[in-house]
Formats: C-alpha cells, structure tokens, sequence
C-alpha cells in the first residue's frame, strides 16, 4: 500500500481563479453580438498545439464535433484554449482546457488559434482538465461525480469549497457521490442512460441494487416507483437486541455523507437500549480496501 493521502493546499492560482479562466463564455454555442468575448494573448499556429495526455475525457463524439466545427467557420473560436508551455518540446503549447475546440478547429481548416497562455505545473494542469470536464453539459451522473471524487481525492478539496466555487449546492454533490458506492452494473446503466440518477439514488441503501436495476429498467419504471420498489424490497427484521424499526434520518444521513465520503457503502446499526452499535464499511474491490487502509492509517504514518 503505497498511496499517501491527499494533502489539502491551495493552488498557487487556486480553485476559483481555474474557474474564472475556464468560464464565461463557457461553450462555442452561446456566441451572440452581445457577448464580451474573453481577449486571448495570442494566436497560434494550430500545428503548435498539442493535446494533454492527461485528459480524463477520451472520447469525442463525431456528431458534436461536426456540428462545433460548423459554427467555428461561420463564427471562429469565441472562448480562447488554455495552454502552458509544452514540457517537452519549447517551440509547441500543451492545451490544457479545450481539446474539443482544437480538433473542431482542424475539421474546420483552421490556421491559427486563439489561446491564453499560463504558468501552470502538472498537478494544475491535472485541476483545470477535470475542473472543465465536469462543467460540460452532456456530462452523465457517474463523470460528474468521478470528477468531484477526483478533486477532493487528489487535491484535497472539501464538498462546501466545490460547490461554492462551481457553483452547486452541497446536497447536489453529495447525491451524487452517493452514487459512486453503488455497484459497477449500475453505474453502468446510469452511464448508458439507461437508469437516471433519480432511479439510481433510490438504491443506494437497497440490499441487491443490481437486481432492483435489472427490473426498473425492464418495468420501465418511474422514479416514485423504483422508490417504493427498492423500499417494498427491504428486508424484514426480526425482533432482537439491535433496534430493527426505520433507522432515524440522523443515522441514514450520517451513513450516506460517510459513503459520500469514502466512496463507499456504510451500514451503521444501533443496540438498543445502550450506546454500542457497529458501523460497517463495505468495499467492492481490493483497491477500495487499499484506500480505506490508506485512510484509516493515514495519522500513523511518518
């Protein structure tokens, strides 16, 4: 186990100032006579951009990028691409937000780029790439909230500081995290749109969320009905020292930021009658037991 936990530190930009280079406007589509187009520090020659190999997002899709490529004739590019200097070779820039834009640019016979030029270092870099992968609009459930787990994970951000600088509430956040402790069969669905993130939250706490998927999407159910489904399903509790009625919404709500947190599910069950109970953490992989260690560990390491 080799992994150290995320040192909480601020940027030398920090995450607001990535946000404002990011922003405003943020997609090529909301071009219009009265926008106050972002001023770039220079135009490039396109053959002297180069993509980041870092870019969480892989995959472009054909259509969108024809349609973008289309309005970058009629219009050009209105928000300029973040790049830095390319770190292996002085005379190329490496984009660091707007890949799409680029290779909209070249189906469009574009010569030269507009661009603002920083000083950014990798793990920067790294921030403005998911930072601006998770403010697309065609973005699923699942890429949202891996995007939120990756910027608190690796930079130590809190859910309150991301919603407030992105703009989201911390309940919007949470839910979704609480999505990631879910089986990898339902994040599948959800990223297939299969399942929608309301039916997906309704199974969070369900014992055979996988199950429960299969048969809200061969029912074509509602979210109200995969809701009383997953509850109808629920197993029944017998009678014993552990309190076996509905947990209270302290209890649930504490076991659900407690998953959010770690990215995984957690049971906590009370014995009735005194002040012991259990709290179980459930892992679906051996990476995740390594990251709990990680977690669990982390104020013992020197």
């Amino acid at each position: 186990m080799t992994k150290s936990k995320p040192e909480k530190r601020g940027l030398g930009r920090g995450l607001s100032a990535l946000m404002a280079d990011i922003n405003a406007p943020t997609v090529q589509e909301t071009a219009s006579d009265n926008v106050v187009l972002r001023q770039p520090d220079s135009l490039v020659p396109i053959e002297k951009l180069v993509p980041n190999p870092e870019q969480p997002r892989r995959d472009f899709v054909k259509a969108n990028l024809d349609e973008l490529a289309t309005s970058i004739r009629e219009k050009g590019i209105i928000q300029p691409l973040i790049v830095r200097q390319d770190p292996s070779s002085a005379d190329k820039y490496q984009i660091v937000a707007g890949e799409r834009r680029w290779r909209a640019a070249q189906m469009a016979n574009l010569h030269e780029i507009p661009v603002l030029i920083r000083d950014l270092n990798d793990t920067e870099v790294i921030e403005y790439a998911i930072i601006e992968n998770i403010q697309r609009a065609d973005l699923n459930s699942v890429e949202e909230a891996q995007g939120y787990r990756q910027l608190m994970d690796k930079f130590g951000h809190t859910q309150e500081k991301l919603a407030e600088v992105l703009g989201k509430s911390r309940s919007h956040i949470a839910n979704l995290l609480r999505l990631l402790t879910l089986p990898d069969e339902v994040l599948d669905y959800l990223r297939e749109g299969k399942l929608s993130a309301g039916h997906a939250r309704a199974l969070v706490t369900a014992e055979n969320p996988g199950e429960l998927a299969r048969q809200i999407i061969s029912k074509r159910l509602s979210v109200r009905q995969a809701e009383k489904l997953a509850k109808s399903k629920a197993p029944k509790q017998e009678s014993s020292n552990v309190i076996k009625q509905e947990k209270d919404a302290d209890t649930v709500a504490l076991e659900l930021d407690l998953a959010a947190n770690i990215g995984m599910k957690v049971t906590i069950s009370h014995n009735a009658g005194t002040q012991t109970g259990s709290l179980i953490v459930s892992y679906a992989s051996l990476d995740q037991l390594d990251e709990l260690c990680q977690i669990l560990t982390a104020n013992t390491q020197t």
